[in-house]
């Protein structure tokens, strides 16, 4: 258990970031695996986009984002 006023504060912002992050890294998984079982364009348009908002929220890490963006983008391209 943190003893300093400080590490305690942090803590309280560790725990309201974690819970932040989680929400968003779940709708990432679900948009990316929405896309990737039904593939069209709108789903995968819907991924893409909810990646590049986990990447600005710094949830994601951007090369992680584009590595499952171009993995979509080779799929909608194969289907197609």
């Amino acid at each position: 258990m943190a003893n300093t006023s400080s590490a305690l504060k942090r803590m309280r912002q560790n725990e309201r970031r974690r819970l932040r992050n989680r929400t968003v890294r779940s709708k990432v998984r679900t948009a990316v695996k929405t896309a990737r079982t039904t593939v069209s364009a709108e789903n995968v348009g819907d991924a893409i986009r909810a990646l590049d908002k986990a990447v600005t929220k710094g949830v994601v890490h951007r090369n992680t984002a584009a590595r499952k963006k171009s993995a979509l983008a080779r799929r909608l391209a194969a289907a197609k």
